[in-house]
């Protein structure tokens, strides 16, 4: 049979330990709370950005195609990939 006061003790210091990691959760999430606007302003200055290159690859597609299409010499040059390149 278990000592009662050992089983408490044990008891008393897990409790001890969840309490700080309780306390730790509560301090992360009120840091994501202050930084969340932040993260939100710039996804939407990113989709904007993402829109204006899609927008500029779509376009170099459709010439590239236009000028493929007027062409009858086969090109020297290897197919550009498919997805952007990012800086």
């Amino acid at each position: 049979m278990k000592d009662i006061h050992e089983v408490l003790r044990q008891k008393q210091a897990k409790y001890a330990q969840l309490g700080k990691q309780i306390e730790m959760l509560q301090q992360a999430a009120e840091k994501l709370r202050e930084v969340a606007p932040l993260l939100a302003e710039n996804d939407d200055e990113d989709n904007a950005v993402l829109a204006e290159v899609d927008d500029i690859t779509g376009a170099a597609d459709a010439m590239a195609a236009k000028a493929g299409a007027n062409s009858s010499a086969p090109s020297s040059k290897p197919a550009r990939p498919a997805a952007p390149r990012w800086p």
